[in-house]
């Protein structure tokens, strides 16, 4: 099974139209997987929505998600991010309410545990460094976990009870998945954050048991555009550019 993982969508179309392209590109692609935070930040929450019940997406909720639907308050989001989310909730339709609102935030598939933030608090907690692995990995009851929340494109093995390694991985990069267990983090693929300004996602191939990370470039000004003629914040609209 070749599978597109993908993560922290965030309301951006042009994004998502690219990597799915790019995915499809490379071969048949069997499912459609995403770690939560498919709308938030940018100006097409319907669109992205309809594109991924197209493609029968699986899904977990993230934390925009959940505040976009009114599951949960925006107390821990700062003002650009609770901005954009007021106006992402007036956006979208009460149907398309009440599909985010029907997401699990965890849900195994295919053996694979899908969350956006971790096991531990599957909404708020990020996962940057090994010691923050230690509680999830002590919740996790499959080999592997795909997480986003950080948009940053990594993963954290578990080589012993305990001990942790980490990477960050680059475009192209191929992890033989092998036996022990691991957190995956496929990036983001609407608002990248780490100075990679290109939509990032990843391949998870089941056969071949490998998990890689593309980076795909997109038209940022058309997204930046959209976002300015809804009066999102202009400071969200400047970093889709830098990548942060």
């Amino acid at each position: 099974m070749r599978v597109a993982v993908l993560s922290d969508i965030h309301s951006n179309l042009e994004a998502l139209t690219a990597v799915l392209a790019h995915a499809d590109a490379g071969g048949i692609v069997n499912a459609v997987w995403t770690a939560g935070d498919i709308v938030g930040y940018g100006p097409q929450p319907s669109e992205v929505l309809a594109l991924l019940d197209g493609r029968n997406a699986v899904s977990v909720a993230g934390n925009h998600d959940l505040a976009a639907c009114g599951l949960s308050d925006t107390d821990n989001f700062n003002y650009l991010a609770a901005r954009a989310v007021a106006w992402t909730s007036t956006a979208i339709s009460s149907d398309e309410r009440a599909l985010l609102a029907a997401l699990p935030q965890v849900r195994i598939e295919h053996g694979v545990t899908l969350v956006h933030g971790s096991l531990r608090e599957p909404d708020r907690e990020y996962l940057f460094e090994p010691e923050d692995t230690r509680a999830h990995f002590a919740l996790q009851t499959t080999q592997l976990s795909i997480v986003g929340h950080t948009h940053v494109q990594c993963w954290f093995e578990e080589t012993a009870p305990g001990a942790i390694r980490m990477g960050l991985a680059m475009d192209g990069e191929t992890l033989d998945l092998g036996n022990n267990r691991l957190i995956l983090n496929p990036g983001s693929v609407g608002q990248p954050r780490d100075g990679d300004k290109r939509a990032g996602y990843a391949i998870y191939d089941s056969e071949a048991a490998t998990f890689t990370w593309y980076r795909v470039p997109y038209d940022i000004a058309s997204v930046q555009e959209k976002m300015s003629a809804v009066d999102l914040p202009v400071e969200l609209i400047d970093r889709l550019a830098r990548g942060r």
